[in-house]
């Protein structure tokens, strides 16, 4: 059986990792993965993070005590760089700029979906969960499948690009865009360090969720956007890497390969699944014949969303690499292996 190093948050302390460069544990209540890793870097300015940490009394004071027990003042931080819209990760950035007149600044296509967030009617979300589940043959489970909406995190004072510098007196923190877990996902690379913030796209255990919303889009290829990723990640050498959550790790190159080869696997092994089907399946089937941490009978309804999610991912990477074909003019969407 595999063995993890992970932690629970019981156990996490603020650190002092050198060269300017500090962590703080932030909770993430009644979530499986415990904690986010939120990080400071030292500025003449006052310190930067990289993330917040979630939107939650219980993190706003895991993040304000943690700082102040390395010696530093929430109200002196300077800026916000979020890795990602997830709310584990932005959700306190707002009360930070509340707090200390901080800047916030994403990658400018994770910004385009928060503002899209903030347009969005109470009802709106909902409704549009559930038509999405239908469409991908959930039957009785869409509704079951739907989610809560949680507050949009803060809008963003400044957006990145690609390769742009953070603004940060003294240092070299580089953008470096990472599409596939969420659109704008950036890492940030500290050039004078020799070290990668690496947000959720690459973590030394778990791999990160990947999935397409609405699940039957086809204008977009998440999946073959994350491998690419990977491989720019791969490029930069072998850094340490300090990831939002789980450990800090040495070599993100040789991390980044492994979870490549893991989707790679993993799409070999649906392009066989689909090929001995003699039917079309929907996203829905796919899901619940694919492989996860659970059986499918053992996944809540919200699991099941997300794993259909993935299932929509892979197939749609298949597709654009003409293994497997979407059926036209059939609701819900199916999907069958081509010919070789």
């Amino acid at each position: 059986m595999k063995t993890s190093r992970r932690q629970p948050y019981s156990q996490q302390r603020p650190q002092d990792l050198g060269d300017g460069v500090w962590s703080v544990p932030v909770p993430i209540p009644g979530n499986p993965l415990g904690y986010t890793l939120v990080y400071a870097i030292e500025s003449p300015r006052g310190p930067v993070l990289i993330d917040a940490g979630w939107n939650h009394p219980d993190a706003w004071a895991a993040l304000r005590d943690g700082l102040a027990a390395l010696g530093l003042d929430v109200s002196d931080v300077s800026g916000v760089v979020v890795t990602h819209f997830h709310p584990d990760h932005a959700g306190l950035a707002g009360q930070v700029r509340e707090a200390s007149g901080a800047w916030i600044t994403m990658h400018e296509a994770d910004a385009a979906l928060v503002r899209l967030m903030h347009s969005f009617a109470d009802g709106e979300h909902r409704s549009f969960q559930a038509d999405m589940l239908r469409r991908a043959g959930a039957g009785e489970d869409a509704e079951a499948a739907t989610e809560s909406r949680l507050s949009p995190p803060a809008l963003p004072d400044r957006e990145l690009r690609d390769g742009d510098l953070v603004e940060l007196q003294g240092r070299k923190l580089r953008a470096v865009h990472t599409p596939g877990h969420t659109p704008g996902h950036v890492c940030l690379h500290l050039e004078d360090a020799d070290r990668l913030f690496t947000g959720d796209h690459v973590l030394p255990d778990i791999t990160p969720h990947i999935g397409i919303y609405p699940y039957d889009r086809d204008d977009i290829d998440p999946l073959g956007d994350f491998l690419e990723s990977l491989e720019r990640v791969r490029a930069l050498g072998p850094l340490d890497a300090l990831p939002a959550h789980e450990w800090i790790f040495p070599d993100v190159a040789a991390r980044a390969a492994e979870i490549r080869h893991h989707h790679e696997d993993k799409l070999v092994r649906l392009a066989a699944l689909l090929a001995e089907r003699a039917e079309p399946l929907t996203i829905w089937e796919t899901a619940a014949m694919m492989t996860w941490n659970r059986p499918w009978d053992q996944l809540s309804p919200m699991l099941r969303g997300m794993a259909a999610g993935e299932a929509a991912a892979h197939l749609r990477a298949l597709e654009v690499r003409g293994a497997v074909g979407r059926l036209a003019g059939v609701d819900p969407v199916r999907f069958q292996a081509l010919d070789s």
